[in-house]
């Protein structure tokens, strides 16, 4: 079989090197690494922490100030720090240290702290809690009915549990029983859901409801299935805006948008009809949501809307600023009491994997990167490697370079000459560990079982293939998980993902997007019974899905987003090391970075250590908050009232809704920080300016005429204005020298485009001004090839565009430049323009097909360049055009790796070097480079160029401290920019939107039948879908078709996915695509009538996939519809739910025709089976 070998990227690929084109036997070393994770590796003996250190690290704008800890450092002895298995410090930061800073002063002593680690929350088995809990609830109700409320406190509820309770939840809790509102800030996994629990079980004792929400209708499930367990299935109920189950339970979990709507109805009403009756808390899980761009908006509202007798319980993961959020609500709600906690319960140990090995991320201080980490460190084993297979003489050579390479240890740096990119990026890739490098380890030192997380659906499933032949469950594990194959398949036959069975069996598995919800939920429960041993999920997981494990591995510190690759920030990569440490099985949980080609150790320390970040208020006006605030609580109407009152019902007045819009959480920050933040960036502004004037060419001149005498000056002075003259004349050359090459370049495409595919060298500077050489393989001329995606993207988009430049060493002349497309050896295409080639050889790929009746290679890599998603990344730019680049594939990898490196390439091979225009273009522009170099020269001998060399020095100097000054003066722009309060403005532009539409008067605040339905829905713009089921051309149509248009409304984001070897989907009928098509009319009046009011809300109606959901209502089978289908099972599923959603909206809301609304239901029921059904499983 073919093997391949992957990686970890910033990208959405993670391939490496293809060790094998053809089939052959094993390779020996994958032979053995198989027999090794087949449990018959031995397995390495547990170092003993001889130095210990905890340190924690506080974000200085807190209010909070954290405890230190007491060191349990042993000082008999210390290891060799060269030795593997070192001493694993883990990271300080977050992970251990623990604060209960409270509103009302409240703080834990140093020997809280230090518990036991036996008694620090050590859980049993969940079985046996789960037995006997629900039975002490059942106990303590009782007791509360005989004896009173006041039975009720810390201690009764801690009792609950079999285990005792950690410092912070019991602060938590006593708050909460005072009265007050909570917020409590705290690492993922530490056991916040348990306060939430406690409160519940106080709140049902008391015979009153509590409401928990989560972000994630999976979070919402689970909850559902954790809450039942502790208090019956009759008293817990589910709202997820399509499935309501017991609703009126004491216990009611939903999601977020659900509360959000319904407090919509009942803010500042105090009627028996609220449908906040009889609540008196609200749990709002995951509360650091609030920063989200899409929903954040959400989380804010809820607690704006909240009435101020409803206790509310915030769950945060830790966050720079709780404080502000905790005195925000305090603010705006009532007493609120902060609790944070920065201690694990499992403490966390960082490693770093490279190909050779798996190291500690950190050195025994835990405050800096481990020195063997380093790049120079790397660089020196890797030649010391090298040097063994010399002769004598080179390792000779290679010692002594070694002893004059100076170590410094408080920094763990080696002082050597300074690297170019290009030289770290070849040793970053020279130790890339392939996945089975990585996974021995982890086996060989008990690590397993492990989430690794990579940032791409298709790298997961790519690594599940690759490692399923790797057994890492005993025989007996393996029955199990056959056993529970079988009923899975009996149960959910259409829900199999029957390319993942195998890795399944032998104890690995996916877990993202692209999978069933049913699939996912059955990984889920095998992974917590421990029988699955690695998961390769996407971020996701890390949202509060309860997967703890005992390794967390995050595969790139960078991903893919819409402005290109990023890196991770603190937070992220906080929230999946989270997953690591199982409470009650794992004395310590591991975390583990791993080598990729763009990153290494250095960035993993940045991210570590660059401090949590602040939530950041992202509150927005929408159609929905606008007519809900202006119309109260008059939405809809009772079928009691009388038609006459239909349109005369008036809302809150704009002064009244702006007092709820302008409490958002960035209101109340900015008008803490804004002031300070604006003086402090006035101060630095003032001092650039200042630091400006003394760096000009005047003030230079006037402090040389000062220190200089006056022959010296002039001499200077004169010599100076000489250099200018002939620098200007250099750049000049350089840019005749430029456009030469252009011409001389065309030519030399042009010969090669239905020839062979020559080499090429591109060359760019990046934003931070560092220069990249990429040796590519090129492929042809935009324009020529048969890359239709391609072509159209170049045509179309408007980031692409081109314009022609005049020609330096034509004046009269226009150069008209052309995109062309190539394949780097690094297994990424380039989209680039004549200015970006370094120079062309004569050297490259004969476009010959390797077997008669096979495609040429230029067809096959034309062919492979069209199959990607287009996703590329504008690396840099100039008036010639600009550089693009685009990761490829698996499929391109066999191609990248016959791209030879720069260095292999002949300067005889170089066919620029062959016009003699450009090489007298080139010995011009050398000439005078020379020429302006001896004048330097000719300076530095000079009198006074001492002195001169100071005042230069001293401008340098300045110059230095600007650019700091002005880097300060950026990020406080942006910090005020986020706090920036925006809402109030967005909010009267929504209005006039809603005014001109007649949906509402927002003069008398009489809202109006359309008003009506678009303030009941649920969805990304209210006012646009209102308007598109109010539309009388929607009753002429079948169920079938029905659900199709509102497929249409809802399909944002799902996707085709490239690399699947088909590209099958199912067409919208004629009928569906003539109402789409009328449709769209409208909603281009609409959007032009959004953008005449400065209102930026998209409006989505796309047919692409309406077909696929027209089949699943027809009656089409899952197996069916998924035959041959070029989208992944659970884009499907998700587009489906959403229709779903939609659809059972409609029933509801007011002031829509019964034939639609009939056709709705009918519809959603039909939709509304296996494998997608809501509540399966």
């Amino acid at each position: 079989m073919d093997t391949f070998s992957i990686l970890s990227s910033p990208s959405h690929t993670f391939f490496t090197r293809l060790l094998s084109l053809k089939p052959s036997p094993p390779h020996p070393l994958l032979h053995h690494l198989t027999q090794t994770l087949a449990f018959s590796s031995p397995k390495f003996p547990h170092t003993q922490n001889l130095l210990r250190f905890r340190v924690t690290v506080q974000s200085p704008s807190s209010a909070f100030p954290a405890k230190s800890q007491l060191s349990d450092a042993d000082d008999d002895e210390e290891e060799d720090e060269f030795e593997e298995d070192d001493d694993e410090d883990v990271a300080a930061d977050e992970y251990d240290d623990i604060s209960g800073d409270m509103s009302d002063g409240l703080e834990q002593s140093d020997d809280e702290i230090e518990m036991e680690d036996s008694m620090a929350g050590a859980e049993p088995p969940a079985i046996r809690d789960e037995e006997f809990r629900w039975k002490r609830v059942e106990k303590l109700c009782e007791d509360v009915k005989l004896f009173g409320e006041e039975m009720i406190d810390d201690g009764a509820l801690a009792s609950i549990y079999d285990f005792r309770i950690d410092k912070f939840q019991r602060l938590a809790i006593q708050a909460f029983l005072r009265g007050s509102s909570v917020v409590v800030s705290a690492p993922t996994s530490s056991g916040k859901t348990l306060i939430a629990e406690a409160a519940a079980v106080a709140t049902v004792a008391k015979g009153r409801r509590l409401f928990y929400t989560t972000p994630l209708k999976a979070l919402s499930n689970q909850k559902f299935r954790e809450f039942r367990e502790t208090f019956g299935e009759n008293n817990v109920g589910l709202l997820t805006g399509d499935s309501a189950v017991n609703k009126d339970a004491q216990v009611l979990i939903m999601t977020t948008e659900i509360l959000r709507n319904m407090l919509y109805q009942s803010v500042g009403m105090s009627s028996a009809r609220d449908s906040l009756f009889h609540v008196d808390v609200i749990v709002l899980d995951e509360v650091h949501y609030l920063s989200d761009i899409s929903r954040g908006t959400v989380w804010e509202e809820i607690v704006i809307y909240s009435p101020k007798v409803v206790q509310l319980i915030c769950l945060s993961a830790t966050v720079a600023n709780p404080d502000e959020l905790a005195g925000w609500i305090g603010q705006i709600h009532g007493k609120t009491e902060l609790v944070t906690s920065t201690k694990r319960p499992v403490p966390l140990t960082w490693h770093f994997s490279t190909k050779t090995s798996l190291l500690p991320l950190l050195d025994k201080t835990g405050k800096h990167m481990n020195r063997r980490l380093s790049v120079n460190y790397l660089q020196l084993s890797a030649a010391a490697t090298k040097s063994n297979k010399d002769d004598g003489s080179r390792r000779r050579s290679s010692r002594r370079r070694a002893s004059e390479t100076s170590y410094d240890d408080s920094t763990g740096n080696m002082s050597r000459r300074p690297l170019s990119k290009n030289d770290i990026n070849l040793i970053y890739r020279s130790q890339v560990p392939q996945v089975t490098d990585t996974l021995w380890h982890l086996k060989a030192r008990d690590m397993l079982p492990a989430v690794w997380f990579i940032f791409s659906r298709k790298g997961c499933d790519a690594a599940v293939q690759y490692i399923q032949d790797c057994k890492l469950l005993d025989d007996c594990e393996a029955s199990e998980v056959e056993l529970a194959l079988k009923r899975f398949r009996i149960k959910y036959p259409d829900a199999i993902r029957e390319s993942a069975v195998k890795g399944l069996l032998r104890g690995v598995a996916a877990h993202h997007a692209g999978c069933l919800p049913l699939w996912k939920s059955f990984i889920e429960e095998l992974f917590q019974r421990g029988l699955v041993k690695v998961v390769f999920a996407t971020e996701t997981l890390a949202a509060g899905i309860n997967m703890p494990a005992r390794t967390a591995i995050i595969a790139s510190l960078s991903k893919r987003s819409d402005s290109g690759r990023t890196l991770l920030s603190s937070n992220e990569l906080l929230q999946m090391a989270g997953r690591a440490g199982r409470r009650g099985t794992d004395e310590r949980g591991h975390v583990v970075l791993i080598q990729n080609p763009y990153e290494g150790a250095e960035a993993g320390c940045k991210v570590l250590f660059a401090g949590l970040e602040p939530l950041v208020s992202q509150f927005t006006a929408s159609y929905g908050m606008v007519l809900n605030l202006l119309a109260g609580s008059k939405v809809t109407r009772r079928s009691s009232e009388s038609d006459d009152t239909k349109a005369s019902q008036p809302g809150r007045t704009l002064d009244e809704a702006r007092k709820l819009v302008e409490q958002s959480f960035g209101n109340y920050v900015g008008s803490n920080v804004m002031v300070a933040a604006k003086e402090e960036l006035a101060r630095i502004e003032k001092e650039i300016e200042m630091l400006t004037l003394e760096i000009s060419d005047d003030a230079i001149d006037r402090k040389s005429r000062k220190l200089l005498s006056g022959p010296a000056y002039k001499e200077i002075a004169d010599l100076q204005e000489e250099l200018r003259a002939e620098k200007r004349l250099r750049t000049e050359l350089r840019k005749r020298m430029e456009s030469q090459k252009l011409s001389s370049l065309r030519p030399l495409l042009k010969e090669c485009e239905n020839g062979h595919l020559p080499f090429l060298c591109l060359q760019y500077k990046d934003s931070e001004g560092v220069q990249h050489s990429i040796p590519t393989v090129y492929l042809g001329k935009v324009e020529l090839l048969s890359c239709s995606k391609l072509k159209n993207m170049v045509s179309v988009d408007d980031s692409f565009a081109l314009n022609a430049v005049a020609a330096e060493s034509e004046p009269t002349s226009v150069f008209e430049p052309s995109y062309y497309a190539a394949l780097g050896s690094d297994n990424s295409w380039y989209l680039f323009t004549e200015k970006w080639i370094k120079t062309i050889y004569k050297t490259g790929f004969p476009n010959v097909a390797l077997a008669q009746g096979d495609a040429l290679p230029r067809e096959i890599m034309s062919t492979l360049l069209d199959k990607t998603e287009m996703k590329w990344e504008k690396l840099a730019e100039s008036d010639l055009g600009g550089f693009w680049g685009m990761e490829g594939s698996l499929e391109t990898w066999s191609w990248s790796l016959n791209v030879p490196v720069l260095n292999s390439l002949s300067e005889h091979d170089e066919l620029l070097l062959k016009s003699e225009a450009y090489n007298h273009a080139i010995g011009c522009y050398k000439e005078q480079r020379s020429k302006v170099s001896r004048l330097k020269k000719k300076i530095s001998r000079t009198q006074g160029f001492r002195e001169y060399k100071k005042i230069i020095d001293m401008a340098n100097y300045t110059e230095e401290k600007i650019k700091r000054l002005k880097g300060r003066s950026r990020r406080l722009t942006n910090r005020i920019e986020q706090i920036e309060p925006s809402g109030w403005k967005e909010f009267l532009q929504i209005s006039n939107v809603i005014h001109e539409t007649r949906a509402l008067d927002i003069n008398t605040h009489t809202i109006f039948p359309l008003g009506e339905t678009a303030a009941s829905i649920r969805g990304e713009n209210e006012l646009w879908l209102a308007m598109v089921l109010r539309n009388k051309i929607l009753l002429s149509l079948k169920p079938t078709e029905l659900a199709a248009v509102c497929a249409s409304l809802v399909s944002e984001g799902i996707k085709i996915r490239p690399w699947k070897n088909n590209s099958y989907i199912y067409e919208p009928s004629s009928t569906v695509i003539d109402v789409v098509s009328f449709l769209d009319e409208q909603r281009s009046t609409f959007l032009q009538l959004q953008e005449k009011h400065g209102v930026n809300k998209p409006c989505y109606l796309d047919t692409q996939f309406a077909g696929m959901v027209e089949a699943w209502v027809s009656g089409l089978t899952w197996r069916e519809i998924m035959m041959d289908c070029a989208m992944d099972e659970g884009d499907l599923a998700r587009l489906l739910r959403r229709t779903i959603d939609l659809l059972v909206q409609i029933p509801k809301l007011p002031d829509i025709d019964p034939v639609l609304q009939s056709n709705a239901k009918t519809a959603s029921n039909i939709m509304d089976r296996p494998p997608i059904s809501e509540l399966a499983g």
